[in-house]
């Protein structure tokens, strides 16, 4: 339960700080441009997102490795389970809504969504490593 509730916490940290970074920083004009998009987001819906997912995450992440687990395995896993979720927001949401620009969208998404998997897998893979592939202990 621990574990689940550790990687519920990394995956919800890696997503909130890529996703606000990029929406209201980075790629703030990208998204202002965007007509159907709330004022004011319901962040409440956004962290119950964030915590469904990293959950479910991080209980796959347990049954895909066996063996040999760390950084590496939590990135890779983190990008299959990445791709996932990203080709819905950099695929079929250009499609269905009217976004300025598709190919804008597809770029800034993906990118996002590249940088979001990538800290979780790392941080995820990191934490739940293991414990003959952990580092030792200092002495």
């Amino acid at each position: 339960m621990k574990r689940i509730l550790l990687g519920t916490l990394l995956y919800t940290v890696a997503t909130f700080a890529t996703q606000a970074t990029s929406h209201f920083g980075i790629n703030r004009a990208h998204y202002a441009a965007v007509g159907f998009l709330r004022p004011e987001p319901i962040f409440a819906l956004g962290f119950a997102s964030m915590l469904l997912q990293g959950a479910v995450l991080t209980h796959l992440y347990g049954r895909y490795t066996r063996e040999n687990s760390g950084w590496r395995q939590g990135w890779k896993f983190a990008l299959l389970a990445g791709t996932l979720i990203v080709s819905y927001e950099a695929l079929a949401e250009p499609a269905k809504y009217p976004v300025p620009s598709v190919v804008s969208w597809m770029l800034v998404e993906a990118a996002a969504g590249f940088v979001q998997f990538s800290l979780f897998g790392l941080a995820l893979g990191w934490a739940l490593r293991r414990p003959e592939h952990a580092l030792p202990a200092a002495s």
